[in-house]
């Protein structure tokens, strides 16, 4: 049995992510108790000594469940993320996403296919599962009509949309979700700390160019000359179901126009004095405080714009029966989010948050390290978790709310742990067996390859997590060197 074999069964193995924090509750809840008998007590530079509260006592359990809708209704990544998801589901539901995907790879030069393949897959991560659905069979589709393997396409699809998840040149649905737990763990140590929605932003636009770069040379060098040693069935593809109709066409210029006008009033709102995003906030600017409405519009407009064109938007029945399917389908997320919450509220109110914290960075200022060798080491944490735990949220549930004040006592911005952690959580995501998009890509490798399995696709993908792994987490290394702002609003260091 291969280490990814045993990977792939520990994994199977763990309950789903709403039980492990339904879990977490209970452990958090008999550790408090513990941690009450042993008289834990932490001595704290920056407040009084703290205790821990025990959760089992009626007063604890009072407060549970007192505030059990309070914390699910508080959670901060919920209302950011159904905003911004309301807007995107629009984009990717009316069908403007993927026919965007499909048209520029279609007008694509022979000798821009690869970068452009990347690009766009990592730009993919703007709708939903689109990437993953769309890119790979359209990429193996040119690449196989221009004389090249077409498991060159589907590798350089899969690395651009799976590996570069995090990366992009805008902000997405990833940026407020990730804030909203960044916000709620550094509270544990510093009560009013706020985390901007684009916390990340200049880091990921880099981010993209850079990976983008680096996964060409992958290809270049290790990908293409694998893929030709293996024997590959024929296949076909009309030009229509790789460009796209007259419809499509028509609804993606009318979807780009509307994009300009939307774009435009929104940039006039934050540079004209007076206008309603124009000036500071308490701690951003306006219009980094207004990201995820901004974000909504951005994308609500050009997909009804896209769906009226197309027909696929008659009234507003349709309208809003697409907004109703978008909140539908984030059912799962709404059930993860409603434990989450429970479990990080019970872990602050019980001190063991804020106890491990300050404990725990105590001894890493101790030890003195180097910042860039902790920071290495939390992204490779990051990337060993999400080998077991496939949900992005999940892990960062778990992981934010003891390495984010962890990290702080050390002078790491929460907005820097942040960012370590999704270099961590998106390089491993094409080599994990537990990514639920796997078994779509395998199917499409055998659909060209005979007798190929896991791990043929594994190894395949191996170059490019590597190769990502080691030039991302470098970036991010010289980037806290050289310190650089994040994105707007987010320091690299916090101090109290």
């Amino acid at each position: 049995m291969t280490l990814l074999d045993k990977i792939e069964r520990a994994g199977n193995r763990l309950p789903h992510p709403a039980t492990l924090f339904a879990i977490g509750v209970l452990i958090v809840i008999l550790l408090s108790q513990v941690a009450v008998s042993l008289h834990w007590s932490v001595d704290s530079p920056y407040t009084d000594n703290l205790e821990a509260k025990s959760l089992m006592s009626s007063s604890g359990l009072w407060w549970l469940m007192s505030h059990l809708v309070e914390n699910f209704i508080r959670f901060p990544p919920l209302a950011i993320v159904l905003v911004g998801m309301l807007g995107i589901g629009m984009a990717e539901r009316t069908g403007l996403l993927p026919a965007l995907l499909r048209y520029v790879m279609a007008i694509t030069p022979q000798m821009l296919l690869t970068p452009v393949t990347l690009f766009l897959g990592i730009m993919s991560s703007l709708g939903l599962d689109a990437g993953y659905i769309i890119l790979p069979p359209v990429a193996a589709a040119l690449y196989q009509a221009a004389g090249r393997s077409p498991l060159t396409g589907i590798a350089t699809a899969f690395a651009g949309v799976s590996a570069g998840f995090s990366a992009n040149l805008l902000i997405t649905a990833l940026d407020p979700l990730l804030a909203g737990f960044t916000q709620a763990a550094a509270s544990i140590l510093a009560p009013d700390y706020q985390v901007a929605v684009t916390a990340n932003w200049w880091f990921m636009i880099t981010s993209t160019v850079l990976l983008t770069i680096t996964g060409w040379g992958i290809t270049a060098k290790w990908i293409e000359p694998a893929a030709v040693k293996y024997t590959v069935i024929e296949q076909s593809a009309t030009d229509s179901a790789l460009s796209g109709t007259a419809d499509e066409k028509r609804g993606l210029m009318r979807a780009f126009i509307a994009l300009m006008i939307v774009s435009g009033l929104l940039l006039a709102a934050m540079v004209i004095p007076g206008a309603p995003l124009f000036g500071e906030g308490k701690r951003f600017d306006r219009w980094v405080e207004a990201t995820v409405p901004m974000l909504f519009l951005v994308f609500f407009v050009p997909g009804l714009v896209y769906g009226i064109s197309t027909g696929i938007i008659k009234n507003d029945r349709d309208a809003a029966r697409i907004m109703g399917q978008t909140f539908a389908s984030l059912g799962p997320y709404i059930v993860l989010a409603f434990f989450a919450a429970q479990f990080i509220e019970a872990f602050k109110y019980s001190g063991l948050g804020e106890m491990l914290a300050i404990s725990g960075g105590q001894y890493l200022a101790s030890l003195q390290l180097p910042a860039a060798f902790l920071l290495c080491g939390f992204v490779a944490l990051a990337m060993g978790a999400n080998l077991f735990i496939g949900s992005a949220s999940a892990k960062y549930a778990i992981l934010a709310p003891v390495f984010v004040p962890m990290l702080m006592q050390v002078g790491f911005s929460p907005e820097l742990v942040q960012a370590g952690y999704r270099v961590g959580d998106s390089v491993t995501n094409v080599i994990t067996p537990l990514n639920p998009y796997m078994v779509i890509i395998l199917a499409l490798v055998q659909r060209y390859v005979q007798g190929s399995g896991m791990g043929t696709l594994i190894a395949m993908m191996l170059p490019y997590a590597v190769g990502f792994a080691l030039v991302w987490t470098g970036l991010l290394t010289c980037w806290m060197l050289l310190g650089i702002s994040l994105g707007p609003g987010a320091p690299l260091n916090f101090n109290f």
